[in-house]
């Protein structure tokens, strides 16, 4: 059994050792001779390091806001004063819906403060009314501008980055063809040994491009919808914020 052993490490050893050179030399291919070809595979790297980064922040951040802003919304219309809501608006600042509210809330208690409020008849305490409802909507859709701009931060890239890529990476096909056909022509000779090369340093730019387009396409059609749906719940609390303002201060 020892002798058994034995003989199977060493037949793992030797495996092992046949295999390493064997899978870097594999990896070592991969990578393209010509100067320009390896500058053109460093670029398409870089743009598919940065838009993965770009997906997972964006992944994070929108699950983030999606999830608090469910739970404001539930606080907002169960509560029956504003400031109730601005008392949770701390530990749910990922939602963009806060900076709506935070914004309109602002506005609202600015124009109560201003707004001339005669005693009304029988002595009982004056009714808060809004000066101008006008400028309350402005400063929703100012908050709102804000706060979709947060939103779409980023996201342009994935799209720069699904455009562009496949042209970098066709950009180095045609100059490793171009490669290919200077070594015929200084070798005078069409054997793969020759050719084949020039072509596969071609085909890595190729596959690069397509690497780093593929993700950012898909990535950016799926951020794009999910930013456009919290841009309606955007728009929907702006309308809802303004008619309980109209309805209770003027």
């Amino acid at each position: 059994m020892r002798l058994l052993g034995s003989y199977v490490l060493a037949l793992q050893v030797q495996g092992a050792v046949e295999s390493g050179p064997g899978r870097t030399q594999d990896l070592a291919s991969l990578v393209p001779k010509d100067p320009v070809a390896k500058i053109v595979l460093l670029i398409l790297i870089l743009f598919s390091i940065a838009s993965w980064g770009i997906i997972l922040y964006k992944l994070w951040a929108l699950n983030r806001a999606e999830r608090q802003s469910t739970a404001f919304l539930d606080v907002f219309r169960r509560s029956s004063k504003f400031s109730e809501v601005q008392a949770v608006c701390k530990n749910l600042a990922e939602s963009p819906l806060v900076g709506i509210f935070q914004a309109g809330y602002a506005e609202l208690n600015t124009q109560l403060r201003q707004a001339p409020n005669p005693p009304s008849p029988g002595g009982t305490a004056p009714r808060p009314t809004l000066r101008s409802l006008p400028a309350l909507d402005r400063a929703l859709l100012r908050a709102s501008a804000v706060e979709v701009n947060k939103l779409e931060s980023r996201v342009p890239f994935l799209a720069t980055t699904a455009s562009i890529t496949p042209y970098i990476g066709l950009f180095g096909t045609v100059w490793g063809i171009m490669a290919a056909f200077q070594g015929i022509g200084q070798t005078g000779s069409t054997s793969l040994a020759v050719v084949a090369p020039g072509i596969a340093d071609a085909l890595i730019a190729t596959a690069a491009g397509l690497f780093a387009a593929i993700p950012a396409v898909y990535f950016y059609n799926h951020l794009a919808s999910r930013v456009k749906i919290l841009t309606t719940e955007i728009d929907d609390f702006s309308l809802e914020f303004l008619n309980i303002s109209e309805r209770n201060f003027s």
